[in-house]
């Protein structure tokens, strides 16, 4: 920065003390100057997480390591597999780019300058954990192998009142199918609803995807909490502006940024703090 300021002032000064032609040249030559100050100034910008999503950073949750995450930036590339049902998309023809895998995919390549971050998004409505496994097991096993898969599920288990013991069994074949093939993995579990929070019993299933990230040491990214701290907090009104697309933009962007947070600071050599009690 200090050598684009130093270029834009003297520009500016050979504009200034020019006349006609030479005025003029100077001026174009100033363009391209601002031009590169404007990209490295936006970028820096877009890269530092805003503050109305930092407020839910406290639940966070890096409290294990992400070793082949850590290799693939060294080896500066980086694919992530992210699985998920409907809650991981945005409807409409931009829907794909607004909603937080692709968010996520914005946030690490600005965060991880130099690393080529891939995000593949399986994403389909309706999909049970059970739904996914299959799927998992084949895209962690064919090329390119992802470093990282992150599993969004537990709302179609609880709304179909799947049995929470059978949807921890399948959340531990889950990981460990990827983690034999290879690949970290962060559970993410469903997101908070201040409409339907007592109407869908989630407790029984963030529960168990708490305890399978603790008996197999992986992150689990507390998207409920998160989005409940917003909700408290009157950061995002989750009960009046649900159906707002702005606001579902907002909150998908915020998500993205906050999960690639957690995965930088994981990967990090000495980054993950250990939990104080795994009971």
């Amino acid at each position: 920065m200090k050598a684009i300021k130093k270029a834009i002032m003297k520009t500016m000064r050979l504009a200034s003390c020019g006349r006609g032609i030479g005025a003029g040249l100077a001026l174009v030559l100033l363009m391209p100057v601002f031009a590169l100050a404007w990209l490295q100034i936006s970028s820096q910008a877009w890269a530092e997480t805003p503050a109305d999503c930092r407020v839910a950073e406290t639940q966070l949750d890096n409290s294990f390591p992400l070793p082949r995450v850590e290799a693939a930036i060294s080896n500066k590339k980086l694919a992530i597999l992210v699985l998920g049902a409907g809650s991981s998309r945005l409807p409409g023809p931009q829907g794909t780019l607004l909603a937080y895998p692709a968010r996520l995919q914005s946030a690490l390549a600005q965060k991880l300058p130099g690393v080529a971050v891939t995000v593949v998004a399986d994403v389909k409505l309706g999909r049970t954990a059970r739904d996914m496994l299959a799927d998992m097991r084949a895209a962690v096993a064919a090329p390119p192998r992802p470093a990282l898969v992150v599993w969004q599920t537990g709302t179609v288990d609880a709304v179909r009142s799947v049995d929470p013991e059978a949807f921890t069994r399948t959340l531990t074949k889950g990981v460990t199918a990827a983690k034999a093939a290879g690949a970290d993995v962060v559970l993410m579990n469903m997101q908070y609803s201040p409409r339907t929070e007592s109407m869908i019993a989630l407790g029984n299933y963030a529960d168990s995807m708490r305890w399978v990230a603790l008996q197999f040491e992986v992150p689990l990214f507390d998207r409920f909490q998160v989005m409940k701290t917003w909700n408290e907090m009157g950061t995002f009104d989750l009960y009046r502006d649900t159906k707002k697309m702005d606001i579902a933009e907002r909150v998908h962007d915020c998500i993205g940024r906050l999960l690639a947070d957690l995965i930088i600071g994981a990967a990090k050599p000495g980054g993950a703090v250990p939990p104080i009690d795994v009971k």
